[in-house]
Parts: structure tokens; sequence; C-alpha cells
């Protein structure tokens, strides 16, 4: 497991008071329900190519404010963010917000939950 830095933790706590947040559970029965929704992966591209979600697209923490209106123009678009374990999506999800999406949700738990839980990965 990664070992933060306190600065960092408390950055992050400090942005999860001001975003929505969700759960692995919560995040495979929306999936499992076929609903609508841009599910990110904003992992760096090595961690995604080693697996990620189905049905994600991957938009790195680096790059999301620059490309997020070209692949989601619309700000009233459902979207859920993810990470390794849910604190880089966490800022992400703050930074969409101030760019005015107002449907930004993070998955606490990021990718670790996920395959913790015993759910599928995809590579391609």
């Amino acid at each position: 497991m990664k070992q933060h830095t306190s600065g960092f933790l408390k950055l992050v706590a400090e942005v999860k008071q001001h975003i929505n947040e969700t759960n692995v559970d919560k995040v495979k029965a929306r999936l499992d329900s076929g609903e609508q929704f841009h599910l990110l992966d904003v992992r760096d591209q090595h961690e995604w190519e080693q697996g990620h979600l189905p049905q994600a697209t991957h938009l790195s923490k680096g790059l999301i404010e620059c490309n997020i209106e070209k692949i989601i123009p619309d700000h009233d678009a459902d979207i859920v963010l993810y990470c390794g374990g849910g604190f880089r999506s966490a800022l992400a999800a703050e930074n969409l917000q101030r760019m005015g999406y107002h449907r930004v949700t993070s998955m606490d738990g990021g990718f670790r939950g996920w395959v913790a839980a015993g759910n599928k990965i995809v590579n391609d």
C-alpha cells in the first residue's frame, strides 16, 4: 500500500468535504443494471494498461482538465471517476466541479477496492 504524505492526506480530506463520493458496490450495481453514465479512470497510463474497470474510459488526472470538455462536453453528464484508491479521483472531481460539471462523483476505494471485492477487470 502506498504511503502518502501528511500534506497530501490533509488536502484530500479537505477536498472530500466538497465532492460527492460513491463506493465500489454502488458502481458495480450501476454497471450491472446497464445504467448509462461516464466511468473515467484517472490513473496513469501504465496503471490503465495493467487492467481497468469494464466500460471505463482512460483520462489521466494530469490531463483531465485539458481534455474533459472534448470527451464530455455536457456539463450535466453523470460522471464517476476512479483512481487507485480514491484520492486522485477526489482531487479530479473537485476540479471538474470548479469547471462547471454538476454530476461528478469519486469512487472511494478505487481500483484496489474494485479488485479486492472480486470484481472483473479488463485489459484492452
